[in-house]
């Protein structure tokens, strides 16, 4: 069971250009309202935040570090003393010491929220089971959007949402709420 009164907050990707990388609408519109109240907690109790951004490689990118949408999101912004790890790739621990700076820190439960629920929230959360952390996934301080499937196929980013709450909950992780992490 995780120790959400110590554990270390963990925010994967909160920037301003995840919001230009899809054509359909957007699930949790409140997910960066609610990683600012964990933030406020967080940092009032003088609990450990770590921060990760997604620097694309994709020549088409908002993400990538010399355009506008790499930036944080003010709800996110990092502090000049809390951990940032930068990564090229979906998953926060593959070429990042991320691993390394939590296992020095002797860090053993994780509370993850950011976007996108299905790209890099669920991989670094499936990562951080897999490598011994116990992860707490919180809902509503992460959002998606729609796709369509290979086969035509629409579902919505709510069902997406949902789907990949449900294949992480109690597998790699115990997906929690904003008020449940907050209480």
């Amino acid at each position: 069971m995780i120790d959400l009164s110590t554990a270390t907050l963990l925010l994967v990707d909160v920037q301003v250009g995840i919001d230009d990388l899809f054509d359909s609408p957007r699930n949790n519109p409140q997910a960066e309202e609610n990683i600012a109240k964990m933030l406020v907690v967080w940092r009032k109790a003088g609990n450990p935040v770590v921060h990760v951004k997604h620097n694309s490689v994709s020549p088409d990118s908002p993400l990538r570090p010399e355009r506008a949408g790499n930036a944080f999101k003010p709800e996110g912004m990092p502090l000049a003393n809390e951990p940032l790890f930068e990564k090229t790739v979906n998953s926060a621990f593959i070429g990042t010491d991320l691993e390394k700076y939590l296992k020095e820190n002797n860090v053993t439960d994780l509370v993850i929220a950011g976007l996108t629920t299905d790209h890099c929230v669920s991989t670094t959360t499936r990562m951080a089971a897999n490598l011994g952390f116990n992860v707490a996934l919180v809902s509503d301080g992460t959002a998606t959007f729609g796709r369509t499937s290979t086969n035509g196929e629409t579902y919505t980013a709510k069902q997406i949402h949902e789907i990949n709450l449900a294949s992480l909950n109690e597998e790699f992780c115990q997906v929690v709420n904003t008020k449940e992490v907050l209480s």
